[in-house]
């Protein structure tokens, strides 16, 4: 119970702590929210979306899973991106993943872990059809490193490939999907430099 109590008491002083900075804050957000970026990423807990970026709630619209992946039987994930860029008229969508991820580790592994196996399986396959890129790279670590890498432009170019996506460029949205990878080291975001857009939909 004491946890709890712990996590109300830090709420408090957080609204407080906003508040005092600006009092109407909470009063606008409750109005609307206008976000010009979706934001999707990992769900680890070390990956606190709106802090990275230095955003204020209503600014970011997020979206979090295992290993920041976009399938495109995932109905969650689908809605969110159709919220986004249908009503909230989202300008970016950023695919963020970041070095030590979990989920890509256990791709990487081939490790046997239950359910999760399903919803990695993707990473593997990203793997195994990018064996070239991990040619003369003998250090685990940078392999994954990469691996993560590769798991972010895989998942733009499925963001890409959604009907929502494509029919928002269709209709002449200027939509762009971003790629970023974050380092929980030195808390550093880094471009991945894929960018895709109406007039380049492709990497």
């Amino acid at each position: 119970m004491t946890l709890l109590k712990e996590l109300f008491d830090n709420n408090q002083d957080w609204a407080d702590k906003i508040k005092a900075e600006d009092p109407e804050f909470f009063h606008k957000l409750s109005k609307q929210q206008a976000p010009e970026y979706l934001w999707i990423g990992c769900a680890d807990s070390r990956v606190p979306a709106n802090e990275i970026v230095g955003l204020l709630p209503g600014e970011l619209f997020v979206h979090r899973n295992v290993a920041n992946v976009v399938h495109q039987t995932d109905l969650n994930c689908l809605a969110v991106i159709q919220y986004a860029v249908e009503y909230l008229k989202v300008k970016h969508i950023i695919v963020c993943g970041h070095y030590g991820c979990g989920g890509v580790l256990a791709a990487y592994d081939n490790a046997k872990l239950g359910l999760i196996d399903n919803w990695i399986r993707s990473i593997r396959h990203t793997y195994r059809n990018s064996s070239e890129k991990f040619e003369g790279i003998t250090d685990q670590q940078q392999r994954v490193d990469l691996l993560c890498e590769l798991n972010v432009i895989q998942q733009v170019k499925n963001v890409a490939s959604t009907t929502i996506v494509e029919s928002a460029w269709d209709n002449g949205n200027e939509l762009s999907i971003h790629g970023f990878i974050y380092s929980i080291k030195d808390g550093i975001l880094n471009n991945l430099g894929v960018t895709l857009t109406r007039d380049a939909p492709h990497a």
